[in-house]
């Protein structure tokens, strides 16, 4: 390569770079499944020099340290309670623009209908903006959130894939020694959802919840960055989770977890009470404002995820979804 064509390349890279700065492009690849484009998430540089200095083989440890939580605690109770006043709707027509948000896809669209930034945080999707694929057929699971998505047909492809954490499974997710194993061997899909995501979650099935339960924990965060550190950050967060037993896939494990910045991981009062009927895109529960994540996961043998899922994220790329998208299919019959 002579002189003069590295420095063509060096600038063609620097300028690059420039433009996804000004875009806010800075974030982790992705690929966007309605166009089937690569694309990098928007993400304010300030935080993602942030997530480089606290997770690396250098300082990561202090991650893990009494004082590094107790902050991190403290800064989202506070952060929830500043978003919660009045004053806080300043702040929704700079973050609307920041983020290119489509307020179409919500109702109301207005900004001006919100009376702070949590209830704009909490928005809801337009009727008709998010339609749920086969909803008429159980057997097909959709996917559960606006987010960017992962699967893997074992929790074991996951850890090595994706999830770095040293101690992560499924029984320290659930912190149950009888419930854990059962999903142990079983295949996984984590949602992973950004501040200016919807933030309302819903049901990747057809059945009736079985079992709930709710965690304290840390609010750490839940970028690629900190995943794939080894920091337990997924087993550490505060949570919420139903077991929803279905006719097609058997029991099926939906874990909402809390991450920097979020107040609440709500899961709605009517299923909290096993018994209760659930649809396949019927609206669960929702996180306060800040970054989350969600992980699905189903028993041994009972789900395919659909191919293109599967192939991006055997890449360790994530997949840029929508509500109620085909997330996979049920395989076999109920144990």
């Amino acid at each position: 390569m002579g002189l003069l064509e590295f420095v063509h390349r060096l600038v063609d890279w620097m300028l690059s770079w420039i433009m996804m700065i000004q875009n806010r492009e800075v974030g982790s690849m992705t690929i966007v499944r309605k166009t089937g484009k690569f694309e990098r998430e928007q993400q304010p540089l300030m935080k993602k020099l942030k997530l480089f200095l606290l997770f690396n083989p250098l300082t990561e440890w202090l991650d893990t340290t009494h004082a590094m939580r107790r902050y991190l605690h403290k800064g989202a109770v506070e952060q929830g309670k500043k978003e919660a006043t009045s004053a806080s709707r300043k702040q929704i027509r700079g973050f609307v623009d920041f983020f290119h948000i489509n307020m179409n896809d919500f109702e109301p669209s207005d900004i001006s209908a919100y009376g702070t930034f949590e209830d704009f945080f909490v928005r809801a999707h337009k009727p008709g903006s998010r339609p749920i694929h086969s909803p008429h057929d159980p057997s097909n699971a959709v996917v559960v959130a606006d987010s960017r998505v992962v699967v893997y047909e074992t929790v074991e492809q996951s850890k090595k894939i994706w999830i770095k954490g040293l101690d992560f499974s499924m029984t320290s997710l659930v912190m149950d020694q009888q419930l854990g194993p059962q999903f142990a061997n079983g295949s996984v899909a984590s949602f992973r959802l950004s501040p200016q995501d919807y933030h309302r979650y819903h049901s990747p099935v057809t059945g009736k919840i079985k079992l709930f339960r709710s965690m304290p924990g840390d609010y750490y965060e839940v970028d690629p960055f900190a995943l794939r550190s080894e920091v337990d950050i997924l087993t550490r967060n505060a949570r919420d989770y139903v077991v929803i037993d279905t006719t097609e896939f058997g029991d099926v494990l939906f874990v909402a977890i809390g991450a920097s910045d979020v107040g609440t991981v709500r899961i709605h009062d009517k299923f909290q009470k096993p018994g209760n009927d659930i649809t396949k895109g019927e609206e669960l529960g929702h996180f306060q404002f800040g970054g989350s994540s969600i992980i699905v996961a189903f028993k041994e043998g009972r789900m395919i995820f659909d191919d293109d899922l599967l192939n991006v994220s055997r890449r360790a790329i994530a997949t840029d979804v929508e509500v109620g998208m085909s997330l996979g299919k049920a395989i076999g019959s109920k144990s």
